[in-house]
């Protein structure tokens, strides 16, 4: 990038720059004649100099081009239409209201413009940073802070917007008019001139040399806030770091302290900034004074008339705006300069060339040959070697283990996907150097699955799909909406593509159709053994859109099938509670006992991950209140909820915030236990008649999520039941037209459409405390679902799961094989797996690898072995000993003796058919 914002800003905008002077310099002799009428209208108009008995008329727009006398002299181009006084006096004051219109239009005009160009080069810049971050080597990264990376192109680029579209017009504007008002009033008076002149240049010296060291510390500013955005993004990362070692203290201790050192900048800024201010509107105020004192002492004298003092008073009360403003651009001038060269100096690196990340440069053919290394030599970013001169010649269509110790197999697999940079040596694939294969080659015909793979926010088919996202294949969108927006992309240097519309790659999945890549993906799902997981995450979730369209009729019959065949299996009986609009079913909350049904949107939030009050301001939750206040109901389940808090207070009161244990059995968040026991001791001193609104319905809300047989702390009798069932009546009976249709109703012979799949198959709740339930009516559910041909919609539901940031909803052995599968999707020439399943089940990795490499057969797949028995799956085997290739062929031969013997640990002779030996081993790994 430019190391001089101007070079920037003139390369990718001249064009523009251009227009936006053009206007400038034709807009100057307007504002010149907006000048000169005010003196015009005393003299002439008011005063009457001109008008006389012999002659009561004067030439209003009289025009005339003055040439020197060699040339022919004064030529007259327009005699004027001759007015007598009043008219002369209104015409000369209807000219100058015209001329504040056009003045006021160019402004608006050149204004405009600027805005509109500096907008388009703070996207081209915004975009330029991002396309930097898309092109730095990947271990440049550990270097940077991505809170840091994203604070820049979000915040700290932003004034520069504003700033280049006034980068040029600006100060030939500014100082235009400025120039243009000088000029007027030398021309009225020249030791007024000069005054002004001088008052000027005082301020055009002074006031940039006292602003220097605000811009340093600025700077200063600009660097403390940066780090303080990627310190805080450090404490938010490590979060359960803080809690579970008890350093909040110490962290508000620390951003505290760089809060301080921000705010004493701050403050040095705010004395010098005003000051400066106080010095320049003393000097603007200085002018005035000496006019009308020089001015008026002139206008006694006879030497200068009266309407011209009044215009040079009227062009200096313009003067002051322009000098300010010119003063101002180069304060935002030397602050932009500086912030420019901060980004710029974060964002230079030794980035990749941009034709590597052509996406037209792709190839269709698949790669042959072999992966090729030549005495490669790589080291971490402390220059301690990873490789040291390794060369090999793997087949691309060989299964490769890669084992070892220390660094060598992690590096080796980033080496040859380019994401491990190389101090000597080169590698080629299939025949071609790696470090000139285009990622449009590398991205597509080899995957890499790391070993801590990350997913984007999005549902889990989304992040299946990334991996074929590679170039826009639709048509455009015909809208004029679009058109202009491509426009405005390719002029701020963007890229002119539709983000909305057809970039799914089929081909490449091997499928030509939408329904033919669901199966596919199905297959790859089945293949890292995760479809069961998927399928489970769609029974819990719900159908939308043309999955319910397509499915809500099959699941009434299925539902109809696993009632009669637990109706006809004395074992399956009781294990299913029905809904039941007459009972009270005791497998649900309280709340959905009072609802009997589902709600459709946050009218009836109950008050989880929002504050209380809030939520208790929600229409659902006040017609809820009053429905069970005028039952009876209110105090007893404020008393449940005091029960529950006395239980849950009495057993996690030891336990730190991040214990597992909260999530699978508290009904109280870890940073909410200390509020709860502030509303016990409350009640404990004082009765529950003392506690505040807020604290009953915290209690209130904390009984609606009970469920007797689950959490049995015996807090329902038949009693209380029977009143809630009661409430539920009285609570549809009375349900106001405002929320009808906010709750959906359970019904036998309907599909809900708000409810889980699961509870549209059963139409009811599992048994808490029946011994294998669960399991049991699971299985009866898939085997009936297999049956009826619905088990592919399920799966496509659970598809639509969120997966959240980084995929931190779904458990670190679920993200790696969602991650694998994305790369099988997409049936790479080569795959390389970097010890990914390592998180995974000893048993379940070793059949992923099996369905893996059956899968893949005939094409290329190096797999870093964590578990180093699993080497008998593969053909190829290579030994790393830290840093060096320790040994290098068939396993077979390599597992006889030497140093992968010495790894096997003398497991060496097993047959890998031996189901024992595998287990003993998966035990001892």
């Amino acid at each position: 990038m430019d190391a001089n914002l101007f070079r920037y800003i003139w390369r990718h905008s001249r064009l523009d720059q251009l227009a936006v002077l053009v206007l400038v310099l034709v807009s100057l002799p307007f504002y010149f004649i907006s000048l000169d009428l005010p003196r015009n209208i005393v003299n002439e108009a008011i005063q009457g100099q001109g008008f006389g008995p012999n002659d009561p008329t004067q030439p209003f727009l009289s025009l005339s081009l003055p040439l020197p006398e060699a040339l022919g002299g004064t030529i007259q181009l327009f005699e004027g239409v001759p007015l007598e006084r009043m008219p002369y006096l209104f015409a000369l004051s209807g000219m100058f209201l015209l001329m504040v219109c056009v003045n006021g239009w160019f402004k608006y005009r050149i204004n405009t413009h600027k805005g509109r160009m500096g907008e388009r080069m703070l996207r081209r810049l915004r975009f330029d940073l991002f396309d930097r971050i898309l092109r730095f080597p990947t271990p440049h990264f550990r270097k940077v802070k991505q809170a840091e990376l994203a604070t820049m192109i979000k915040d700290e680029v932003e004034p520069l917007g504003g700033f280049i579209g006034e980068a040029f017009a600006q100060p030939i504007f500014q100082g235009g008019m400025a120039l243009t008002g000088m000029t007027f009033i030398l021309l009225q008076s020249f030791w007024l001139g000069l005054v002004a002149a001088a008052i000027v240049g005082i301020q055009a010296f002074i006031i940039p040399r006292l602003r220097a060291p605000i811009r340093m510390l600025g700077r200063q500013r600009q660097l403390e806030t940066r780090h303080l955005a990627g310190r805080i993004a450090e404490i938010v990362d490590g979060v359960v770091e803080v809690h579970t070692n008890d350093t909040s203290a110490w962290e508000r201790a620390e951003i505290t302290h760089r809060l301080g050192r921000i705010f004493w900048i701050r403050y040095e800024i705010y004395q010098r900034k005003f000051f400066v201010k106080f010095l320049n509107n003393f000097l603007a105020q200085v002018t005035p004074f000496l006019f009308y004192a020089i001015g008026g002492y002139f206008a006694i004298r006879g030497q200068l008339d009266v309407g011209q003092l009044v215009a040079v008073l009227v062009a200096y009360k313009d003067l002051p705006p322009p000098i300010k403003e010119l003063i101002d651009w180069d304060q935002q001038r030397l602050d932009s300069q500086v912030k420019y060269e901060q980004v710029v100096e974060q964002f230079d690196a030794a980035i990749a060339d941009a034709e590597l990340q052509d996406p037209s440069r792709q190839r269709d053919t698949p790669l042959e040959g072999h992966v090729t290394l030549t005495r490669v030599t790589a080291a971490d970013d402390s220059m301690d070697k990873v490789l040291d001169g390794i060369s090999v010649d793997l087949p691309l269509d060989a299964a490769v283990a890669v084992v070892g110790t220390g660094s060598g197999p992690r590096a080796f697999a980033q080496a040859v996907v380019r994401l491990q940079p190389l101090l000597s040596g080169h590698i080629e694939i299939a025949g071609e150097p790696l470090a000139r294969l285009p990622e449009a080659v590398l991205g597509r015909r080899v995957a890499y699955v790391a070993q801590d793979a990350f997913l984007f926010p999005g549902t889990l088919r989304d992040n299946l799909l990334y991996a074929l996202r590679h170039r826009f294949l639709g048509a455009e969108p015909p809208s004029h909406e679009w058109k202009a927006e491509k426009a405005e992309a390719r002029r701020a240097g963007n890229a002119p593509l539709p983000v909305e519309g057809d970039w799914i790659d089929l081909a490449e999945a091997g499928v030509d159709s939408m329904d033919a890549l669901t199966d596919r993906i199905v297959e790859v799902l089945q293949t890292v053994q995760i479809e069961a997981e998927v399928y489970q995450l769609g029974l819990r979730g719900r159908l939308e859109g043309r999955l319910q369209e397509d499915a809500a009729e099959a699941i009434l019959r299925v539902r109809a099938e696993v009632r009669a065949a637990i109706d006809a299996d004395e074992r399956l009986r009781g294990l299913v509670e029905p809904f039941d609009p007459a009972r009270y079913t005791r497998n649900a909350t309280i709340a959905e006992n009072l609802l009997f049904g589902v709600t459709r949107d946050a009218a009836f939030a109950r008050g989880e991950d929002i504050d209380v009050p809030e939520a208790a301001a929600l229409p659902g939750n006040r017609y809820l209140l009053s429905a069970l206040r005028a039952q009876g109901l209110e105090d007893d389940l404020v008393r449940v909820g005091e029960r529950i808090a006395e239980t849950m207070v009495e057993i996690f009161a030891g336990l730190p915030p991040g214990d597992p244990f909260f999530e699978q059995f508290s009904f109280i968040a870890a940073e909410d236990l200390p509020v709860f026991e502030q509303i016990l001791v409350r009640v404990r001193r004082d009765g529950m008649a003392s506690l505040p609104e807020e604290s009953r319905l915290r209690l209130l809300f904390l009984s609606f999520d009970y469920i007797e047989p689950r959490h049995r702390l015996g807090l329902l009798d038949d009693d209380l039941r029977g009143r809630i069932v009661r409430a539920r009546h009285a609570v549809h009976a009375e349900l106001p037209e405002d929320l009808r249709g906010a709750i959906e109703v359970y019904d036998p012979d309907r599909y809900t459409q708000a409810a889980s799949l699961m509870d549209n198959i059963l139409f009811g709740r599992v048994t808490h405390g029946q011994s294998e339930a669960r399991p049991r009516i699971d299985a009866l559910v898939s085997e009936i679902l297999e049956r009826e041909g619905v088990r592919r919609i399920i799966v496509e539901a659970g598809l639509e799961t969120e997966a959240g940031y980084g995929g931190r909803r779904l458990p670190a052995h679920q993200r790696q094989r969602l991650a694998l599968a994305r790369a099988l999707l997409r049936q790479p020439d080569l795959l390389i797996v970097d010890d990914a399943l390592a998180v995974v089940d000893a048993r379940v990795e070793r059949e992923i690898l099996r369905n893996v490499l059956e899968s893949r057969k005939g094409r290329g797949t190096i797999v870093v072995l964590g578990r180093v028995d699993r080497v008998r799956l593969f053909d190829l085997a290579l030994v790393f000993d830290g840093c060096d290739l320790a040994a290098c062929g068939p396993v077979d031969a390599l597992a006889a003796e030497g140093p992968l013997a010495t790894l096997l640990g003398g497991r060496g002779s097993q047959e890998e058919s031996d189901p024992v030996s595998e287990e003993a081993a998966d035990e001892s790994q």
